[in-house]
């Protein structure tokens, strides 16, 4: 395990917000579907084809994507911060697809886990095998919370907290990491605390035999992190690595 690599963090997160519309003006011509949503961050044509409502506690707002090979058999799911949506992680989306996995983000309100397993249950009929969770400050812990449970619909490949707090609600993110086998890669930004604190305690409390801890100059938060200096190629590694898209 790699105690601690501070990396130079540049840039900023970047933010996708485009509206289409469309219309129609031919004579007795059909009246037009209902658009998906956009959710406020998703091109008309990709609401179309991924905008879902997730059945979990409640009807959750949902974008799914296949691998740009298509028939992923294992799949991102990203689970955002407290106060956020699922649009956190649409500008990533295509890193993910383009290396192989299909992705699934969603909005949670506050059952998290649950929301996580309901994410597993659709993806298993998509045809995905595996998950790998991914969650950025409250969603990484609730992501640790759900790995730690069993009897999953599907099994979990790898677990990534950005800038995650040890414990939040009643999800216990120390005595959770504890009982995970799977691969895990742990990142904060050392201005960031204490969450970055929070990070090495989660690292020093992981049993898995893969760990990695990445912790990088800068204070940004969450899903901030990917898009500054080496976070993304650094993640994409860990996971072609230890929890390879085929």
């Amino acid at each position: 395990m790699k105690l601690r690599t501070v990396v130079p963090a540049v840039g900023g997160l970047a933010a996708v917000l485009l509206l289409a519309g469309c219309g129609s003006d031919g004579p007795a011509a059909a009246a037009p579907s209902p658009s998906a949503s956009t959710y406020g961050c998703l091109e008309q044509t990709r609401a179309d084809k991924g905008s879902f409502g997730l059945d979990s506690v409640a009807k959750r707002d949902a974008y799914y994507q296949d691998s740009d090979a298509g028939k992923a058999k294992v799949a991102v799911v990203f689970s955002h911060e407290n106060g956020a949506t699922l649009c956190d992680w649409i500008p990533f989306v295509e890193d993910f697809t383009k290396a192989g996995y299909a992705t699934l983000a969603y909005t949670s309100a506050g059952d998290l886990p649950l929301d996580i397993e309901a994410a597993a249950k659709y993806l298993k009929g998509k045809g995905v095998e595996k998950v790998v969770l991914v969650g950025a400050s409250k969603g990484g812990t609730g992501s640790l919370a759900a790995a730690a449970t069993p009897g999953g619909s599907l099994p979990v490949a790898a677990v990534v907290t950005l800038s995650s707090p040890t414990n939040f609600g009643s999800w216990a993110g120390v005595a959770a990491i504890a009982k995970i086998k799977a691969p895990l890669f742990i990142a904060a930004q050392e201005g960031d605390q204490p969450f970055a604190e929070n990070a090495a305690e989660l690292a020093a409390a992981a049993t898995a035999p893969v760990k990695e801890l990445k912790i990088y100059q800068g204070t940004s938060h969450g899903a901030r992190l990917l898009p500054q200096g080496t976070a993304k190629a650094d993640l994409l590694a860990f996971l072609a690595k230890n929890a390879p898209s085929s």
